[in-house]
């Protein structure tokens, strides 16, 4: 099997004062692009290092196709973009790469060319790459990082925060790299506290709390419709006055999607802040009453809100 096993993996610090991860057990299919999310603390950290083979778990056991993970055949296919960025900042961007690239023992031939390729593949443009990695800023530091997690084409790659400090643009093109490398067949493991991005790329996600894995969440990866509207309008009207189908008519001319009619509400999926607004000007325009407009928390923020305490903070 060329996915992830992990069974009753602990780990603990303190001399096992501090319990990190408690028994968690978990398979990541071939392919898939696998998300782990969790308050601050909860062990996601630990279990990506334990998962990259950095941590050795007290007990319990990691294979990656039937391997460890530090064994050599699984670290020569494997990518890594850690959370905090230690570079050598006195090298340039396309330096840099070409050092990986030559650490990865991939051709030489094709060494100059493929650099090219990685640095316009995550948006760094020529004049960038010739410059030291110091000027940087933080996104352009996430792209370069990117650029050489992806070098030579990895089966398993690990993001830690990848979209972490990057601008909109970056977020969008951090998409369609995910994209690119499902089609491929890579094997992705994400940990990100960005839970619009988790749920737009993700095909699971596990939610770690206090060490175990309390929830595991089947999401539709790569859906172009990712916020949830609830529409009010006065008693008597959506559903009754206004029937289901000029509601899914005023939404299809938004490009959103109706996805439940309960009189007075209605809910509606739409791919973002504009498509909001499209929305709420096609229902007017179509003689809809509309009282009020509320976004509905995601799937994945609900599991944080259900752990956060009476009258505390989500």
């Amino acid at each position: 099997m060329d996915g992830i096993r992990i069974e009753s993996l602990t780990k603990t610090y303190r001399a096992g004062q501090v319990r990190a991860l408690d028994g968690v057990s978990l398979e990541i299919a071939p392919g898939e692009v696998f998300g782990i999310i969790g308050p601050n603390g909860a062990g996601k950290t630990t279990l990506l290092g334990c998962l990259l083979g950095f941590l050795r778990p007290d007990s319990g056991h990691v294979s990656i196709a039937g391997r460890a993970p530090d064994d050599l055949a699984i670290r020569a296919v494997t990518g890594y973009l850690p959370e905090r960025l230690t570079l050598d900042r006195w090298m340039t961007g396309l330096d840099f790469l070409a050092y990986h690239h030559a650490l990865a023992r991939l051709p030489a031939a094709g060494r100059a060319a493929e650099v090219q390729a990685a640095l316009a593949r995550v948006g760094l443009d020529p004049e960038a790459a010739h410059r030291s990695i110091r000027r940087y800023s933080r996104g352009m530091l996430q792209r370069l990082g990117l650029a050489q997690a992806l070098l030579g084409r990895p089966r398993y790659v690990f993001l830690d925060e990848p979209a972490s400090g990057v601008d909109p643009a970056g977020v969008v093109l951090f998409r369609r790299l995910l994209d690119e490398v499902r089609a491929d067949g890579t094997t992705v493991v994400l940990n990100s506290h960005q839970l619009d991005q988790v749920e737009r790329v993700c095909d699971r996600v596990a939610f770690v709390k206090q060490g175990r894995i309390e929830a595991l969440e089947t999401l539709h990866a790569g859906a172009a419709l990712a916020r949830v509207l609830r529409v009010r309008g006065p008693a008597g009207t959506i559903g009754a006055a206004v029937p289901r189908a000029a509601l899914e008519s005023a939404a299809q001319r938004a490009g959103a999607e109706l996805r439940e009619v309960t009189p007075p509400v209605a809910r509606f999926a739409v791919p973002d802040d504009a498509g909001a607004v499209r929305l709420v000007q096609a229902l007017v325009a179509a003689g809809v009453p509309v009282a009020e407009v509320m976004p509905e928390e995601g799937r994945l923020e609900r599991l944080f809100l259900e752990d956060a305490p009476p009258g505390g903070p989500a």
